[in-house]
């Protein structure tokens, strides 16, 4: 079987759990020779254990030596890790949905440099349903996302309009819009949306809203879409990941799943 490269940039909830998968050899045909983190010494503390431990690279550009890039950084530091990759001609899975749909010029420069981009499905089921739709006519797409108020932390939505989830008792609705909103106001928590929006109506006719629900204890996502050939809704309830509640445990499997289904032999869904 050809060997295949993968580099991780960032080393968080999600690159470390696909690290270590690719290190454990549960992906074969895939092998991972670098992880770039702004923090290196904590990145090379938490590869140190690992069977094979890969290139340790403090700039997040310096990972294009590997035929596929792994994006599962902070958003704010998308740019810095997409345009090399996309530039070099690799294969970028971007991690971070919310990020892409703001930079979506990086589609054109793509078609430019033969690379490839890659959104992993993440949380959300029913892509492959949205897809199909969409080659018809979609009317229209909703997400209701609902978090524990710790699952919103930091959240530039809630530091500009100076909305405090400390001490919340009931559900409040911190965010009524359209996707492309929602992504610049919660950028670490809206990639199902991000997901569904580029796969369906695109980021200014899907409709976005979130809640802070203290009773929820796993992070929630209702969608319904109706178009011209079918009306479907779709409810997900995913465990938080301990160590970053924004996302879930489902996210890094999903990820895995993506690298798997780039060798399979029957692959199956869309």
């Amino acid at each position: 079987m050809k060997v295949t490269t993968v580099a991780i940039a960032g080393l968080g909830a999600i690159g470390l759990s696909v690290a270590r998968s690719l290190d454990q050899g549960k992906v074969p045909g895939f092998k991972l020779i670098a992880v770039a983190s702004r923090d290196s010494e904590k990145a090379r503390q938490a590869v140190s254990t690992f069977n094979t431990v890969p290139s340790i690279r403090a700039v997040l550009a310096d990972i294009v030596d590997a035929d596929i890039i792994i994006e599962a950084a902070p958003a704010a530091a998308f740019l810095d890790i997409a345009r090399p990759a996309v530039a070099a001609g690799r294969t970028l899975v971007a991690c971070s949905g919310g990020a892409l749909m703001r930079n979506m010029e990086l589609v054109d420069e793509a078609k430019r440099s033969g690379a490839r981009i890659i959104v992993p499905t993440g949380a959300i089921i029913g892509l492959d349903a949205v897809r199909a739709a969409a080659q018809g006519t979609i009317h229209s797409a909703v997400i209701e996302t609902r978090k524990a108020p710790k699952g919103w932390s930091g959240a530039p939505h809630l530091i500009a309009h100076g909305i405090e989830l400390d001490g919340l008792t009931e559900p409040v609705c911190i965010f009524e819009g359209n996707a492309l909103d929602a992504a610049v106001g919660f950028p670490a928590n809206v990639n199902v949306a991000a997901a569904l929006a580029m796969a369906g109506i695109g980021p200014e006719r899907t409709q976005v809203r979130l809640f802070a629900d203290p009773s929820v204890h796993r992070n929630t996502h209702r969608i319904s879409v109706d178009s011209d050939i079918a009306r479907f809704s779709m409810t997900i309830e995913g465990i938080p990941n301990p160590e970053n509640p924004r996302t879930g445990l489902l996210t890094p499997l999903s990820v895995i799943a993506c690298l798997r289904s780039l060798n399979d032999t029957l692959r199956i869904g869309s």
